[in-house]
């Protein structure tokens, strides 16, 4: 059964199948690689075994104490399996064959009845469905030809190419453009070596919105719909910060750690926020309540393979710089590869979004609620500015835009907040004077 992963989630999509039927298991070994709205969950194996049957095709959705897969335990390997049974599947390939009989096909040939997939449903690929919609078929309509009864693109084209449509209500014109549309929708899949037809433009690539993404969709509508977002932007001369790090860069790879100036930015957050400390509040369920929290869990938005991510570096003010950077390095990796764990997603109190990594200078970020406020950090410019004997001379400066929630963020709050935290980035030798 697809285990409880927590966090209210009921359901997540099968992103990746380790083992195949047939294969042997042992204990503790990954099996299955499913996407939650918040992260990449891999589950793995509670002992070892022979993988007997997957419940859930891979790209489809698992229900959470649903069945997910079947096995053999390695006692009852070469028995008759209780488990396989108990799960009502076959416990070897010729029981499995019983429950997928063959029938006689108008050409001659046989084909698979048509089957049942997970939770009762008939197999069939996202491209499928949407190809049966565009000619008004029903699945059931169509013998599958696939594992399960699973249906094919091929076995659509089949059905149309037939007459299928010709029992239908639609008639004997409705089934001619349905064949002329099925030859369309082929010669536009067709293989790359194949020489397109000049009236050819290809089919639009449909992707469900799933996972990460569509949870990203759905908390920044509401979030950009339900706060009142206020902006305040800012210039920070950098080029202390950044000859700094130079000089601790050798100290913190002796120490296994890659300093970048996310941490520096992480740490003087965490100073500011004793002189403001509503940045790292926010407002209970029926907004009656300011809750201050006594911890500064910065998050910083990760642009990784699974959609936006936005782990927290718990407890900043408590951390050391190298501890700080160690953490940085760690959420980078785990979210990047979509495999953060879901602790690290919780309970974050404000946020970094980091754009000027990418090469953006200016963005109005959109706050991740329930926080009350959020900083996008542009590309570091080498520019002209002027100095205390009015000398132009070349400075390191940055752009940072501030999104607060004007509910309870002032413009006076955010501005004087921003300035303690530029303060501390622009002479950073004096958050030496702050650390516990």
């Amino acid at each position: 059964m697809l285990p409880d992963i927590g966090e209210g989630i009921v359901e997540c999509e099968v992103v990746e199948w380790r083992i195949q039927e047939g294969e042997a298991i042992a204990e503790d070994q990954p099996v299955v690689d499913v996407m939650t709205d918040k992260a990449l969950v891999e589950i793995t194996a509670s002992e070892a075994g022979v993988m007997s049957k997957l419940h859930v095709a891979q790209g489809e959705i698992a229900k959470v104490h649903a069945p997910l897969y079947a096995y053999t335990p390695e006692a009852g390997v070469g028995e008759d399996a209780e488990s396989g049974a108990a799960a009502g599947q076959p416990s070897t390939p010729a029981a499995s064959a019983e429950r997928a009989p063959m029938r006689e096909t108008s050409s001659g040939g046989t084909e698979g009845v048509q089957g049942q997939g997970p939770y009762g449903r008939i197999p069939a690929a996202p491209a499928v469905r949407r190809l049966l919609r565009e000619h008004g078929l029903s699945l059931e309509a169509v013998p599958g030809s696939g594992k399960q009864g699973r249906v094919l693109k091929e076995d659509v084209l089949n059905y149309l190419e037939q007459g299928g449509l010709e029992q239908g209500s639609s008639g004997q014109g409705a089934a001619s453009a349905s064949r002329e549309k099925a030859s369309a929708a082929s010669q536009a899949t067709s293989s790359a070596s194949s020489a397109p037809s000049a009236s050819s433009q290809g089919e639009v690539r449909v992707e469900p919105l799933r996972g990460v993404r569509a949870v990203m969709a759905r908390r920044m509508v509401e979030s950009a719909s339900t706060i009142p977002h206020f902006q305040y932007g800012e210039e920070i001369d950098v080029t202390a910060l950044l000859a700094l790090r130079e000089r601790l860069k050798p100290l913190a790879q002796a120490e296994g750690a890659r300093l970048t100036l996310m941490p520096f930015f992480m740490k003087a957050m965490a100073l500011a926020v004793r002189e403001a400390p509503i940045l790292n509040a926010r407002l209970n369920d029926d907004v009656s309540e300011i809750h201050y929290l006594p911890s500064v869990n910065v998050g910083m938005a990760v642009d990784s393979r699974t959609g936006l991510l936005v782990p927290n570096v718990k407890g900043v003010e408590r951390r050391s710089l190298l501890e700080v950077a160690a953490e940085v390095q760690r959420l980078t990796e785990a979210a990047r590869s979509g495999k953060v764990a879901q602790e690290d997603l919780r309970d974050g109190t404000i946020s970094i979004s980091n754009i000027g990594a990418l090469g953006g200078t200016y963005a109005a970020p959109i706050i991740n609620a329930p926080e009350l406020a959020i900083v996008a950090i542009g590309k570091t410019q080498w520019l002209p500015r002027f100095d205390a004997e009015d000398r132009v001379v070349k400075r390191a400066i940055m752009t940072v835009t501030w999104a607060g929630d004007h509910r309870v963020i002032d413009g006076g709050t955010i501005a004087r907040f921003c300035n303690a935290w530029k303060g501390y980035l622009e002479d950073p030798e004096s958050m030496l004077l702050h650390l516990g």
